[in-house]
Protein backbone atom coordinates (compact mmCIF):
# COMPACT_ATOMS: atom_id res chain seq x y z
CA UNK A 1 0.00 0.00 0.00
CA UNK A 2 1.62 3.27 -1.25
CA UNK A 3 1.64 5.97 1.63
CA UNK A 4 0.85 9.74 0.97
CA UNK A 5 2.73 10.08 3.93
CA UNK A 6 6.09 9.19 2.45
CA UNK A 7 5.23 11.52 -0.53
CA UNK A 8 4.21 14.57 1.48
CA UNK A 9 7.56 14.72 3.44
CA UNK A 10 9.17 14.56 -0.19
CA UNK A 11 6.87 17.08 -1.96
CA UNK A 12 7.15 19.67 1.16
CA UNK A 13 11.33 19.41 1.09
CA UNK A 14 11.01 19.89 -2.70
CA UNK A 15 8.93 22.71 -1.98
CA UNK A 16 11.64 24.23 0.25
CA UNK A 17 14.64 24.10 -1.84
CA UNK A 18 2.51 11.76 -29.05
CA UNK A 19 0.52 8.72 -27.51
CA UNK A 20 3.40 5.18 -28.89
CA UNK A 21 6.30 3.90 -28.29
CA UNK A 22 8.92 2.45 -31.06
CA UNK A 23 6.91 0.00 -32.72
CA UNK A 24 3.58 2.17 -32.90
CA UNK A 25 2.35 3.90 -36.01
CA UNK A 26 2.83 7.51 -33.78
CA UNK A 27 6.11 8.69 -33.35
CA UNK A 28 6.92 10.13 -29.45
CA UNK A 29 6.71 13.66 -28.85
CA UNK A 30 3.52 14.34 -31.21
CA UNK A 31 -0.07 15.06 -29.71
CA UNK A 32 -2.98 12.58 -29.85
CA UNK A 33 -5.04 13.61 -32.40
CA UNK A 34 -7.41 11.07 -31.94
CA UNK A 35 -9.36 9.50 -28.71
CA UNK A 36 -10.71 6.36 -30.83
CA UNK A 37 -9.25 3.38 -29.45
CA UNK A 38 -7.30 0.93 -30.73
CA UNK A 39 -9.65 -1.93 -29.61
CA UNK A 40 -13.64 -0.56 -30.17
CA UNK A 41 -16.07 1.02 -27.88
CA UNK A 42 -17.93 -1.67 -25.91
CA UNK A 43 -21.51 -1.66 -27.21
CA UNK A 44 -23.50 0.30 -25.37
CA UNK A 45 -21.41 2.51 -23.66
CA UNK A 46 -20.75 4.89 -26.65
CA UNK A 47 -21.94 7.61 -24.65
CA UNK A 48 -19.50 7.31 -21.61
CA UNK A 49 -16.81 7.03 -24.16
CA UNK A 50 -17.56 10.30 -25.79
CA UNK A 51 -18.07 12.69 -23.05
CA UNK A 52 -16.72 15.87 -22.60
CA UNK A 53 -15.37 16.56 -19.40
CA UNK A 54 -16.09 19.77 -17.70
CA UNK A 55 -13.29 21.00 -16.12
CA UNK A 56 -13.75 23.78 -13.32
CA UNK A 57 -11.87 24.12 -9.71
CA UNK A 58 -11.18 21.40 -7.46
CA UNK A 59 -11.32 22.78 -4.34
CA UNK A 60 -15.10 20.93 -4.02
CA UNK A 61 -13.21 17.85 -4.17
CA UNK A 62 -11.27 18.73 -1.04
CA UNK A 63 -11.77 16.75 2.13
CA UNK A 64 -8.93 18.12 4.40
CA UNK A 65 -6.71 21.41 5.12
CA UNK A 66 -4.25 19.37 3.04
CA UNK A 67 -6.10 19.24 0.39
CA UNK A 68 -7.28 22.64 -0.06
CA UNK A 69 -3.67 24.05 0.58
CA UNK A 70 -2.77 21.91 -3.12
CA UNK A 71 -6.17 21.99 -4.62
CA UNK A 72 -5.46 25.17 -5.05
CA UNK A 73 -2.49 25.68 -6.72
CA UNK A 74 -2.07 26.88 -10.17
CA UNK A 75 -3.43 24.94 -12.91
CA UNK A 76 -4.82 22.51 -10.73
CA UNK A 77 -8.21 21.92 -12.35
CA UNK A 78 -10.75 18.92 -11.78
CA UNK A 79 -13.85 16.84 -12.99
CA UNK A 80 -16.41 14.22 -13.19
CA UNK A 81 -16.55 11.33 -15.59
CA UNK A 82 -19.45 9.45 -15.62
CA UNK A 83 -19.60 5.91 -16.08
CA UNK A 84 -21.84 2.58 -15.10
CA UNK A 85 -22.08 0.97 -11.84
CA UNK A 86 -22.08 -2.14 -13.14
CA UNK A 87 -20.90 -2.45 -16.77
CA UNK A 88 -23.56 -5.40 -17.30
CA UNK A 89 -26.49 -3.06 -17.34
CA UNK A 90 -25.50 0.48 -18.88
CA UNK A 91 -28.48 1.58 -18.35
CA UNK A 92 -28.74 1.39 -14.81
CA UNK A 93 -27.21 3.62 -12.09
CA UNK A 94 -24.19 5.49 -12.26
CA UNK A 95 -21.30 6.97 -10.58
CA UNK A 96 -19.11 10.35 -11.04
CA UNK A 97 -15.33 9.59 -11.21
CA UNK A 98 -13.28 12.42 -9.69
CA UNK A 99 -10.71 13.53 -12.30
CA UNK A 100 -8.03 15.92 -11.77
CA UNK A 101 -5.41 17.78 -14.37
CA UNK A 102 -2.64 19.91 -14.79
CA UNK A 103 -1.73 20.40 -18.35
CA UNK A 104 1.25 19.93 -19.91
CA UNK A 105 3.73 23.15 -19.90
CA UNK A 106 5.24 23.16 -23.02
CA UNK A 107 1.71 22.59 -25.26
CA UNK A 108 4.19 22.44 -28.32
CA UNK A 109 5.93 19.34 -27.32
CA UNK A 110 2.88 17.56 -25.30
CA UNK A 111 2.73 13.66 -25.84
CA UNK A 112 -0.32 13.30 -24.33
CA UNK A 113 -2.06 12.18 -20.66
CA UNK A 114 -0.27 10.76 -18.10
CA UNK A 115 -2.44 8.74 -15.52
CA UNK A 116 -1.65 8.20 -11.93
CA UNK A 117 -2.37 6.19 -9.14
CA UNK A 118 -1.03 5.85 -5.95
CA UNK A 119 -2.74 2.16 -5.04
CA UNK A 120 -4.04 1.34 -1.60
CA UNK A 121 -6.52 -0.07 -2.62
CA UNK A 122 -8.28 2.75 -1.50
CA UNK A 123 -5.56 5.82 -1.78
CA UNK A 124 -7.09 9.58 -3.79
CA UNK A 125 -5.23 9.59 -7.03
CA UNK A 126 -6.47 13.14 -7.27
CA UNK A 127 -4.66 13.84 -4.36
CA UNK A 128 -1.01 11.89 -5.38
CA UNK A 129 -1.68 13.88 -8.68
CA UNK A 130 -1.82 17.43 -6.63
CA UNK A 131 1.45 16.43 -5.19
CA UNK A 132 3.04 15.01 -8.25
CA UNK A 133 2.57 18.60 -9.63
CA UNK A 134 4.96 20.06 -7.06
CA UNK A 135 7.39 17.36 -7.32
CA UNK A 136 8.17 17.39 -11.42
CA UNK A 137 7.00 21.10 -11.88
CA UNK A 138 9.74 22.15 -14.47
CA UNK A 139 11.06 18.22 -15.56
CA UNK A 140 10.62 17.08 -18.70
CA UNK A 141 7.35 14.83 -17.85
CA UNK A 142 5.35 18.02 -16.80
CA UNK A 143 6.41 19.62 -20.12
CA UNK A 144 5.26 16.77 -22.31
CA UNK A 145 2.23 15.38 -20.60
CA UNK A 146 -0.77 16.61 -18.75
CA UNK A 147 -0.52 15.38 -15.24
CA UNK A 148 -3.80 13.36 -14.65
CA UNK A 149 -5.19 11.88 -11.33
CA UNK A 150 -8.42 9.82 -10.63
CA UNK A 151 -10.27 8.53 -7.74
CA UNK A 152 -10.99 5.11 -8.58
CA UNK A 153 -15.21 4.32 -7.98
CA UNK A 154 -15.93 4.51 -4.29
CA UNK A 155 -13.00 6.21 -2.97
CA UNK A 156 -12.36 9.96 -2.46
CA UNK A 157 -14.17 12.32 -3.98
CA UNK A 158 -15.45 9.87 -6.42
CA UNK A 159 -19.72 9.50 -5.87
CA UNK A 160 -21.12 7.37 -4.59
CA UNK A 161 -18.33 6.22 -1.98
CA UNK A 162 -17.94 3.47 -0.36
CA UNK A 163 -18.59 3.60 3.39
CA UNK A 164 -18.01 0.82 6.46
CA UNK A 165 -18.09 2.54 9.72
CA UNK A 166 -18.63 5.86 11.33
CA UNK A 167 -15.95 7.47 13.01
CA UNK A 168 -16.50 6.54 16.49
CA UNK A 169 -16.86 3.16 15.04
CA UNK A 170 -13.56 3.06 13.68
CA UNK A 171 -11.78 4.40 16.84
CA UNK A 172 -13.68 1.64 18.68
CA UNK A 173 -12.98 -0.77 16.35
CA UNK A 174 -8.89 0.32 16.50
CA UNK A 175 -8.58 0.25 20.57
CA UNK A 176 -10.20 -3.54 20.40
CA UNK A 177 -8.35 -6.51 21.59
CA UNK A 178 -8.23 -8.57 18.68
CA UNK A 179 -5.40 -10.94 19.98
CA UNK A 180 -6.81 -12.71 22.19
CA UNK A 181 -7.35 -16.46 20.35
CA UNK A 182 -9.09 -18.03 23.16
CA UNK A 183 -12.81 -19.16 21.53
CA UNK A 184 -14.12 -15.74 23.59
CA UNK A 185 -11.45 -13.73 21.80
CA UNK A 186 -12.25 -15.41 18.42
CA UNK A 187 -15.97 -14.60 18.55
CA UNK A 188 -15.53 -11.01 19.52
CA UNK A 189 -13.04 -10.45 16.73
CA UNK A 190 -15.32 -12.22 14.43
CA UNK A 191 -18.17 -9.86 15.76
CA UNK A 192 -16.07 -6.58 14.83
CA UNK A 193 -15.51 -7.84 11.41
CA UNK A 194 -18.82 -8.51 10.47
CA UNK A 195 -19.48 -5.23 12.10
CA UNK A 196 -17.50 -4.24 9.35
CA UNK A 197 -19.28 -6.18 6.50
CA UNK A 198 -22.94 -5.33 7.70
CA UNK A 199 -21.82 -1.67 7.89
CA UNK A 200 -20.30 -1.75 4.28
CA UNK A 201 -23.64 -3.03 2.68
CA UNK A 202 -26.03 -0.41 4.71
CA UNK A 203 -23.75 2.54 4.25
CA UNK A 204 -22.77 1.75 0.33
CA UNK A 205 -25.26 -0.59 -1.32
CA UNK A 206 -24.71 -3.78 -2.19
CA UNK A 207 -24.50 -3.08 -5.75
CA UNK A 208 -21.48 -0.39 -5.41
CA UNK A 209 -19.81 -3.23 -3.43
CA UNK A 210 -19.92 -5.75 -6.23
CA UNK A 211 -18.76 -3.65 -8.81
CA UNK A 212 -15.73 -1.95 -6.73
CA UNK A 213 -12.92 -4.56 -8.23
CA UNK A 214 -9.95 -4.11 -10.13
CA UNK A 215 -11.99 -5.66 -12.90
CA UNK A 216 -14.44 -2.73 -13.22
CA UNK A 217 -11.27 0.03 -12.43
CA UNK A 218 -9.86 -0.67 -15.38
CA UNK A 219 -12.80 -0.41 -17.35
CA UNK A 220 -13.66 3.73 -15.65
CA UNK A 221 -9.98 3.92 -16.93
CA UNK A 222 -10.55 3.16 -20.54
CA UNK A 223 -13.83 5.61 -20.45
CA UNK A 224 -10.89 8.03 -19.05
CA UNK A 225 -8.61 7.37 -21.42
CA UNK A 226 -10.94 8.49 -24.70
CA UNK A 227 -12.78 10.81 -22.72
CA UNK A 228 -8.74 12.99 -22.40
CA UNK A 229 -8.26 12.61 -26.50
CA UNK A 230 -6.07 9.98 -25.78
CA UNK A 231 -5.78 7.55 -28.65
CA UNK A 232 -3.64 5.24 -26.05
CA UNK A 233 -2.97 5.13 -22.30
CA UNK A 234 0.14 6.53 -20.73
CA UNK A 235 0.72 5.22 -16.77
CA UNK A 236 1.88 5.23 -13.77
CA UNK A 237 1.31 3.32 -10.81
CA UNK A 238 2.58 2.81 -7.44
CA UNK A 239 1.86 -0.59 -5.43
CA UNK A 240 -1.85 -1.82 -6.10
CA UNK A 241 -1.45 0.67 -9.15
CA UNK A 242 0.85 -2.23 -10.55
CA UNK A 243 -1.94 -4.31 -10.17
CA UNK A 244 -4.85 -2.23 -12.18
CA UNK A 245 -1.31 -1.49 -14.32
CA UNK A 246 -1.29 -5.09 -15.94
CA UNK A 247 -5.20 -5.66 -15.81
CA UNK A 248 -5.64 -2.55 -18.04
CA UNK A 249 -3.39 -3.82 -19.98
CA UNK A 250 -4.82 -7.93 -20.10
CA UNK A 251 -8.33 -5.86 -20.90
CA UNK A 252 -7.47 -3.86 -23.70
CA UNK A 253 -3.64 -4.62 -24.61
CA UNK A 254 -3.31 -2.34 -27.90
CA UNK A 255 -4.75 0.97 -25.68
CA UNK A 256 -1.21 0.72 -24.25
CA UNK A 257 1.46 3.40 -24.71
CA UNK A 258 3.54 2.97 -21.82
CA UNK A 259 3.50 1.53 -18.46
CA UNK A 260 5.16 2.24 -15.34
CA UNK A 261 4.53 0.03 -12.66
CA UNK A 262 6.48 0.64 -9.37
CA UNK A 263 6.23 -1.40 -6.07
CA UNK A 264 4.56 -4.59 -8.17
CA UNK A 265 1.44 -7.03 -6.75
CA UNK A 266 2.85 -10.38 -8.05
CA UNK A 267 -0.34 -10.93 -9.84
CA UNK A 268 0.88 -15.10 -9.84
CA UNK A 269 1.14 -15.04 -5.84
CA UNK A 270 -1.99 -16.80 -3.65
CA UNK A 271 -3.33 -13.56 -1.69
CA UNK A 272 -2.01 -15.40 1.65
CA UNK A 273 1.13 -15.77 0.23
CA UNK A 274 1.65 -12.55 -0.29
CA UNK A 275 0.16 -11.35 3.08
CA UNK A 276 3.24 -13.45 4.54
CA UNK A 277 5.41 -11.78 1.78
CA UNK A 278 4.01 -8.56 3.39
CA UNK A 279 5.02 -9.16 7.07
CA UNK A 280 8.70 -10.51 5.84
CA UNK A 281 9.62 -7.21 4.37
CA UNK A 282 8.21 -5.28 7.01
CA UNK A 283 10.34 -7.58 9.33
CA UNK A 284 13.28 -6.43 7.48
CA UNK A 285 11.89 -3.13 7.37
CA UNK A 286 12.00 -3.39 11.38
CA UNK A 287 15.53 -4.76 11.34
CA UNK A 288 16.80 -1.74 8.98
CA UNK A 289 15.23 0.66 11.05
CA UNK A 290 16.46 -1.08 14.34
CA UNK A 291 19.89 -0.87 12.93
CA UNK A 292 20.18 2.55 12.01
CA UNK A 293 18.41 3.26 15.82
CA UNK A 294 21.08 1.63 16.99
CA UNK A 295 23.85 4.02 15.81
CA UNK A 296 21.96 6.60 17.22
CA UNK A 297 22.49 7.99 20.93
CA UNK A 298 19.17 6.97 23.23
CA UNK A 299 17.33 4.95 20.98
CA UNK A 300 14.65 2.63 22.57
CA UNK A 301 15.52 -0.65 21.48
CA UNK A 302 18.92 -0.51 22.82
CA UNK A 303 22.73 -0.32 21.11
CA UNK A 304 22.34 -4.54 19.66
CA UNK A 305 20.23 -4.41 16.48
CA UNK A 306 19.98 -8.08 17.28
CA UNK A 307 17.80 -7.62 20.28
CA UNK A 308 15.65 -5.23 18.88
CA UNK A 309 12.83 -7.31 18.20
CA UNK A 310 12.37 -8.64 21.76
CA UNK A 311 12.77 -5.07 23.03
CA UNK A 312 10.02 -3.66 20.75
CA UNK A 313 7.65 -7.06 22.13
CA UNK A 314 8.74 -5.83 25.17
CA UNK A 315 7.70 -2.28 24.85
CA UNK A 316 4.77 -3.10 22.77
CA UNK A 317 2.61 -6.34 24.49
CA UNK A 318 2.10 -4.36 27.92
CA UNK A 319 -0.03 -1.89 25.78
CA UNK A 320 -3.08 -5.39 25.53
CA UNK A 321 -3.79 -5.07 28.83
CA UNK A 322 -2.48 -1.56 29.96
CA UNK A 323 -3.08 1.03 26.84
CA UNK A 324 -1.76 4.23 27.24
CA UNK A 325 -4.44 7.36 27.87
CA UNK A 326 -3.86 10.20 25.86
CA UNK A 327 -4.14 14.00 27.14
CA UNK A 328 -7.11 14.07 24.62
CA UNK A 329 -9.16 11.33 26.02
CA UNK A 330 -8.06 8.84 23.70
CA UNK A 331 -5.90 5.85 24.06
CA UNK A 332 -2.89 4.22 22.53
CA UNK A 333 -3.94 0.30 22.02
CA UNK A 334 -1.19 -2.50 21.27
CA UNK A 335 -2.88 -2.67 17.34
CA UNK A 336 -2.71 1.58 17.12
CA UNK A 337 1.23 0.89 18.62
CA UNK A 338 1.59 -1.82 15.85
CA UNK A 339 0.02 -0.02 12.92
CA UNK A 340 2.13 3.07 14.12
CA UNK A 341 5.20 1.53 13.58
CA UNK A 342 4.20 0.01 10.33
CA UNK A 343 3.31 3.78 8.98
CA UNK A 344 6.65 4.89 9.40
CA UNK A 345 8.59 1.82 7.81
CA UNK A 346 6.81 2.62 4.62
CA UNK A 347 9.52 5.28 4.43
CA UNK A 348 12.85 5.90 5.72
CA UNK A 349 11.50 9.80 5.75
CA UNK A 350 8.83 9.01 8.61
CA UNK A 351 12.29 7.11 10.81
CA UNK A 352 13.08 10.05 12.85
CA UNK A 353 9.03 9.82 13.77
CA UNK A 354 9.11 6.51 14.50
CA UNK A 355 12.36 6.64 17.33
CA UNK A 356 10.59 9.55 18.96
CA UNK A 357 7.75 7.75 19.89
CA UNK A 358 8.95 4.37 20.83
CA UNK A 359 10.94 6.79 23.47
CA UNK A 360 8.01 8.04 24.37
CA UNK A 361 6.38 4.91 24.13
CA UNK A 362 9.48 3.90 26.92
CA UNK A 363 8.08 6.91 28.73
CA UNK A 364 4.76 5.94 28.99
CA UNK A 365 3.24 8.29 26.41
CA UNK A 366 1.88 7.52 22.98
CA UNK A 367 1.07 10.68 21.11
CA UNK A 368 3.68 10.27 18.30
CA UNK A 369 3.06 6.71 17.69
CA UNK A 370 -0.88 7.57 17.77
CA UNK A 371 -0.10 10.06 15.09
CA UNK A 372 1.45 7.78 12.94
CA UNK A 373 -1.48 4.93 13.27
CA UNK A 374 -3.68 8.35 12.34
CA UNK A 375 -1.43 8.72 9.42
CA UNK A 376 -2.02 5.15 8.56
CA UNK A 377 -6.08 5.01 9.16
CA UNK A 378 -6.44 8.87 7.63
CA UNK A 379 -8.06 9.99 10.60
CA UNK A 380 -8.29 14.29 10.43
CA UNK A 381 -8.54 15.96 14.00
CA UNK A 382 -11.84 16.31 14.61
CA UNK A 383 -12.30 12.49 14.36
CA UNK A 384 -13.27 11.75 10.77
CA UNK A 385 -11.50 9.26 8.63
CA UNK A 386 -11.50 9.48 5.05
CA UNK A 387 -13.42 6.54 3.63
CA UNK A 388 -9.75 5.08 2.50
CA UNK A 389 -10.10 1.87 4.95
CA UNK A 390 -13.62 1.46 4.02
CA UNK A 391 -12.76 1.18 0.36
CA UNK A 392 -8.81 -0.81 0.46
CA UNK A 393 -11.45 -3.56 2.56
CA UNK A 394 -14.37 -3.25 -0.31
CA UNK A 395 -11.69 -3.69 -3.17
CA UNK A 396 -9.45 -6.75 -1.61
CA UNK A 397 -13.06 -8.26 -0.74
CA UNK A 398 -13.81 -8.50 -4.29
CA UNK A 399 -10.43 -9.10 -5.88
CA UNK A 400 -9.15 -11.85 -3.90
CA UNK A 401 -10.43 -15.19 -2.56
CA UNK A 402 -12.14 -15.33 0.69
CA UNK A 403 -10.87 -17.21 3.66
CA UNK A 404 -13.77 -18.28 5.45
CA UNK A 405 -12.30 -21.25 7.34
CA UNK A 406 -10.67 -21.13 10.88
CA UNK A 407 -8.35 -23.44 10.06
CA UNK A 408 -7.27 -21.15 7.19
CA UNK A 409 -6.90 -18.08 8.96
CA UNK A 410 -5.26 -19.89 11.87
CA UNK A 411 -2.42 -20.96 9.80
CA UNK A 412 -2.33 -17.46 8.13
CA UNK A 413 -1.55 -15.87 11.27
CA UNK A 414 0.56 -18.64 12.95
CA UNK A 415 3.13 -18.12 9.72
CA UNK A 416 2.48 -14.29 9.52
CA UNK A 417 3.86 -13.88 13.40
CA UNK A 418 7.09 -16.61 12.10
CA UNK A 419 7.54 -13.82 9.35
CA UNK A 420 7.51 -10.51 11.11
CA UNK A 421 8.16 -11.63 14.68
CA UNK A 422 8.19 -8.04 15.89
CA UNK A 423 4.24 -7.72 15.73
CA UNK A 424 3.95 -10.94 17.76
CA UNK A 425 1.67 -10.47 20.22
CA UNK A 426 3.13 -13.33 22.53
CA UNK A 427 -0.55 -14.88 22.51
CA UNK A 428 -0.59 -17.44 19.94
CA UNK A 429 -2.38 -16.80 16.56
CA UNK A 430 -5.60 -16.22 16.60
CA UNK A 431 -8.61 -17.94 14.36
CA UNK A 432 -10.45 -15.26 14.12
CA UNK A 433 -11.71 -14.08 10.08
CA UNK A 434 -11.27 -11.04 8.24
CA UNK A 435 -14.30 -9.12 6.90
CA UNK A 436 -14.37 -10.44 3.98
CA UNK A 437 -15.67 -13.85 5.02
CA UNK A 438 -18.84 -12.22 5.79
CA UNK A 439 -18.78 -9.92 2.53
CA UNK A 440 -22.29 -9.38 1.16
CA UNK A 441 -21.79 -8.88 -2.02
CA UNK A 442 -21.13 -12.37 -3.80
CA UNK A 443 -20.11 -11.07 -7.05
CA UNK A 444 -17.43 -13.41 -8.82
CA UNK A 445 -13.59 -12.28 -7.49
CA UNK A 446 -12.47 -9.97 -10.23
CA UNK A 447 -8.59 -11.01 -9.77
CA UNK A 448 -7.21 -13.90 -8.21
CA UNK A 449 -3.56 -15.44 -8.87
CA UNK A 450 -2.46 -15.96 -12.44
CA UNK A 451 0.20 -14.97 -14.72
CA UNK A 452 -0.75 -12.12 -17.41
CA UNK A 453 -0.64 -13.06 -20.51
CA UNK A 454 -0.41 -10.14 -23.14
CA UNK A 455 1.43 -10.68 -26.23
CA UNK A 456 2.23 -7.79 -28.26
CA UNK A 457 2.09 -5.03 -25.27
CA UNK A 458 4.46 -2.35 -25.33
CA UNK A 459 6.99 -3.33 -23.01
CA UNK A 460 6.29 -1.91 -19.66
CA UNK A 461 8.97 -0.50 -17.28
CA UNK A 462 9.08 -1.89 -13.18
CA UNK A 463 10.58 -0.62 -10.68
CA UNK A 464 11.24 -2.61 -7.85
CA UNK A 465 13.18 -2.07 -4.58
CA UNK A 466 15.22 -4.40 -2.52
CA UNK A 467 14.44 -3.87 0.75
CA UNK A 468 10.50 -2.56 0.16
CA UNK A 469 8.36 -3.98 3.18
CA UNK A 470 5.24 -3.76 1.09
CA UNK A 471 6.18 -5.44 -1.72
CA UNK A 472 9.00 -7.33 -1.84
CA UNK A 473 11.93 -6.98 -4.84
CA UNK A 474 10.92 -10.35 -6.24
CA UNK A 475 7.52 -9.09 -7.21
CA UNK A 476 8.69 -6.52 -9.23
CA UNK A 477 11.18 -8.84 -11.11
CA UNK A 478 8.51 -11.66 -11.56
CA UNK A 479 5.96 -8.97 -13.00
CA UNK A 480 8.79 -7.64 -15.74
CA UNK A 481 9.32 -11.63 -16.56
CA UNK A 482 5.87 -11.86 -17.09
CA UNK A 483 5.17 -9.16 -18.95
CA UNK A 484 8.37 -8.84 -21.13
CA UNK A 485 9.21 -5.77 -19.61
CA UNK A 486 12.31 -3.82 -18.56
CA UNK A 487 13.13 -4.02 -14.64
CA UNK A 488 14.85 -0.90 -12.80
CA UNK A 489 16.19 -2.26 -9.41
CA UNK A 490 16.60 0.38 -6.45
CA UNK A 491 18.57 -0.56 -3.15
CA UNK A 492 16.62 0.83 -0.33
CA UNK A 493 14.32 0.24 2.27
CA UNK A 494 11.16 2.45 1.15
CA UNK A 495 8.29 1.54 -0.42
CA UNK A 496 8.26 2.66 -4.31
CA UNK A 497 10.71 5.48 -5.63
CA UNK A 498 9.73 7.37 -8.71
CA UNK A 499 9.41 11.01 -8.44
CA UNK A 500 10.50 10.81 -4.63
CA UNK A 501 13.58 12.93 -5.26
CA UNK A 502 15.95 9.79 -6.61
CA UNK A 503 17.50 11.41 -9.35
CA UNK A 504 19.04 7.84 -11.29
CA UNK A 505 15.06 6.65 -10.92
CA UNK A 506 13.81 9.76 -12.20
CA UNK A 507 16.21 9.63 -15.11
CA UNK A 508 15.27 6.27 -16.39
CA UNK A 509 11.23 6.63 -15.82
CA UNK A 510 11.55 10.06 -17.65
CA UNK A 511 13.06 8.85 -20.61
CA UNK A 512 10.98 5.57 -20.92
CA UNK A 513 8.03 8.16 -20.25
CA UNK A 514 8.60 10.22 -23.25
CA UNK A 515 10.41 8.09 -25.46
CA UNK A 516 9.76 4.89 -24.62
CA UNK A 517 13.57 3.70 -24.15
CA UNK A 518 13.70 0.68 -21.65
CA UNK A 519 15.79 0.77 -18.50
CA UNK A 520 19.22 -0.53 -19.59
CA UNK A 521 20.08 -4.19 -19.09
CA UNK A 522 20.66 -4.85 -15.24
CA UNK A 523 19.72 -1.12 -14.60
CA UNK A 524 20.25 -0.43 -10.67
CA UNK A 525 19.82 2.88 -8.97
CA UNK A 526 21.80 3.02 -5.30
CA UNK A 527 20.62 4.44 -2.01
CA UNK A 528 20.50 7.64 -2.86
CA UNK A 529 19.12 7.12 -5.87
Amino acid sequence: MWRLAALLAVVLAAAACADAVPGTATAPGTTSSSAAPADAVPPGLERFYSQQLRWGSCLPFATTDEDRLYYDQPGFECARLEVPIDYANPGGRTAQIAVSRVRASDPDQRIGSLLVNPGGPGASGVSLSSQLALITKGDEVARRFDLVGFDPRGIGASTPTIRCLTGPEQDAQRAADITDPSPAGVARANGLARQTADGCAARSGVDLLANAGTRDVVKDMDVLRAALGDRQLTYLGFSYGTRLGYTYAEQFPRNVRALVLDGALDPNQDPTEEVIDQGRGFQGAFEAFAKDCASRPGCALGSDPTQATARFQAMTRPLIEAPIRLPDGRVLSYNDAQQGTIQALYATSLWPDLRQGLTELAQGRGQTLMGLADQYYDRAPDGSYSPQQDAFTAIRCVDDPRVTDPAQALDRAQRYNEAAPFLDSGRGASSALDSCAFWPAQAPVTGGPHTPQVPGLAPPLVVSTTGDPATPYQAGVDLAKALNGSLLTKVGDQHTATFQNFPCVDAIVTRYLVDGTPAPPNARCGETG
